[in-house]
């Protein structure tokens, strides 16, 4: 699962980078909000762009324990991993 979080990673850094003009490094240390300076567009349009890549969905409960960089590289991964109908939507 080491090698999927470095692909998540390295997709991260590249829709801050080309989609939200963010110029510094991405690392699995990094707070989402206060080192990337991501408001909750900036995180929607990485979500998205997570979900889209990867051909996943997040959920708004996923959210509640993401915090860096390597807590969603860690969540998408496990959401690769699953099996499609173990993700479920918020309301359904």
């Amino acid at each position: 699962m080491v090698e999927r979080e470095l692909e998540v990673i390295t997709e991260i850094h590249r829709i801050v980078a080309d989609e939200l003009e963010w110029k510094g490094t991405v690392e699995p240390a990094q707070d989402l909000v206060r080192d990337l300076q991501l408001d909750s567009l900036g995180l929607t349009v990485l979500a998205v762009g997570l979900e889209n890549r990867f051909r996943i969905r997040l959920s708004e409960e996923d959210a509640q324990g993401v915090r860096t960089v390597g807590d969603l590289a860690k969540l998408v991964a496990r959401r690769v991993a699953a099996p499609p109908d173990a993700v479920t939507e918020v309301g359904t």
